[in-house]
């Protein structure tokens, strides 16, 4: 039910509809509350004050009628700004960026404060009757008019936000900004740093904890005692309720091997789980065990978090094409993918085999390493900065930071066969002086991660770590 509930949130968030119907919606009960005031208190104390006074019925009428028009027509241009906006940086950046600018609150408030002004105004101006229209009484409602005053001085404040608004969020560093940022939250919400001591683990390898159903040596007979679930549904898997599914696998004694995690695509007939023993997954569990899973027509920040990765390197990646050739702003993409892969390489990565209360094996998932994220990331755009000194040296520069905040052997050892695998790559695209420069900043980096004492060389070398490549 939380997963369900994330994903309505994060669908709300993304569409552009929500914060201004939302806004619209206090707008009448606005007008409905200043009218109800107004009947009740009157206005005849604002002729006692020097700069207010009770208007009248036309008076009244041409006020709320300007607001109203002015707001309307500008609502108007802000909604094709902002489409001209998207449509720009989707070309520019990348279609899977358009919902980064579709959740941005900042436009979806401007559009939302000029059409509750508007729809304020028009709500207030039925209830103007002059003294023909109403036996000889007239009725202004002097306190709506000075409250629409304040919502117009709002909306041209609004109208100054969004005209600075606009250009900056679709410049190119707080685009990358955003999603390093974003890819930061996740890592930090969903992995745990180190915290003393590794926890010591019994004789028992992963293979061995497995059942004999699920290894790779399992005979025929074995192999078919499991039970298939299939999926129901075509799209992208963007939300995987891990709670339900490990309860279900506790309720039922079941041991469950996922073959989809978040951000895969998933069509109708695939199987998504595999149960075993088959004979305790009867009809009702194969049903709660596809409501676990939310598949949708495009990947979803909300537990990919392979997904703002991903980002990060398409805009990488269009940057260093020949038809852009933009190495500075891979660059960029480079410091916040080293910013993350340096907080992810301090950071336990959870077991594929996940148990529960009880320390019973109950779900097998999909593997994440520091490699994996390593491979997603600098692996995807390796062979882009081979061929860019300037981006070669950043990359470079990027492994060493990781390197910093590395204490383990096996992710040194993956930091370091990137780096013989730029100066490879480097040989077949670079010559003379640009090659030269690589091969002595990698030859720098390579030896100071062969020493016990790689950090404080590292650290030593900032002459170069942070330097102008």
């Amino acid at each position: 039910m939380t997963i369900g509930l994330k994903r309505f949130a994060e669908k709300l968030g993304a569409s552009y509809w929500f914060v201004p119907t939302v806004m619209a919606f206090l707008a009448v009960l606005l007008a409905g509350g200043m009218i109800v005031l107004d009947t009740n208190e009157g206005s005849q104390w604002m002729d006692s004050v020097p700069w207010l006074y009770a208007a009248r019925p036309s008076g009244a009428r041409s006020l709320l009628s300007s607001i109203g028009g002015s707001m309307i027509t500008v609502a108007g241009t802000v909604f094709s700004v902002t489409i001209a906006a998207v449509v720009y940086a989707s070309g520019q950046y990348g279609p899977r960026l358009l919902t980064n600018f579709m959740k941005d609150r900042g436009n979806q408030f401007t559009l939302g404060t000029f059409i509750a002004t508007y729809l304020y105004c028009l709500l207030i101006l039925r209830t103007i009757r002059s003294a023909e229209e109403n036996g000889g009484y007239s009725f202004v409602p002097n306190l709506s008019l000075l409250v629409a005053v304040v919502l117009a001085v709002c909306s041209i404040g609004v109208l100054i936000f969004f005209i600075h608004h606009v250009p900056s969020k679709i410049h190119i560093n707080s685009v990358i900004e955003d999603i390093g940022a974003r890819l930061l939250r996740e890592i930090g919400h969903r992995f745990p740093r180190h915290v003393g001591s590794a926890r010591p683990d019994d004789d028992l390898s992963d293979e061995q904890r497995v059942p004999a159903t699920f290894r790779r040596d399992c005979t025929r007979q074995e192999a078919e005692s499991r039970r298939l679930i299939d999926s129901r549904s075509t799209g992208y898997i963007q939300t995987v309720d891990n709670d339900d599914i490990l309860q279900i696998a506790r309720d039922r004694d079941l041991v469950l091997r996922m073959q989809y995690q978040p951000g895969d695509f998933v069509h109708i007939g695939r199987t998504m789980i595999e149960a075993w023993p088959a004979e305790r997954c009867d009809d009702d569990t194969v049903d709660a065990l596809r409501d676990a899973f939310a598949t949708g027509q495009s990947r979803s920040t909300l537990q990919d978090l392979r997904f703002p990765i991903d980002e990060l390197v398409e805009i990488a990646a269009r940057a260093m094409s020949p038809g852009v050739n933009d190495p500075f702003t891979a660059l960029t993409c480079l410091d916040w993918l080293s910013a993350a892969l340096s907080d992810l390489v301090a950071r336990d990565l959870p077991s594929h085999l996940r148990v529960d209360e009880d320390g019973a094996l109950r779900v097998i998932a999909h593997s994440q390493t520091f490699a994996t994220f390593l491979d997603r990331s600098f692996g995807a755009l390796i062979q882009y900065c081979a061929a860019d000194m300037i981006a070669a040296l950043r990359f470079l520069t990027a492994l060493g930071e990781v390197s910093l905040d590395c204490d383990d052997p096996g992710r040194l050892a993956a930091i370091t066969a990137y780096v013989d695998r730029l100066e490879a790559l480097a040989t077949k695209y670079l010559d003379a002086y640009n090659l030269a420069q690589v091969s002595r900043r990698s030859a720098q980096l390579r030896h100071a991660l062969a020493e016990p004492d790689y950090k404080r060389r590292l650290r030593d070398g900032t002459a170069w770590l942070g330097g102008t490549a």
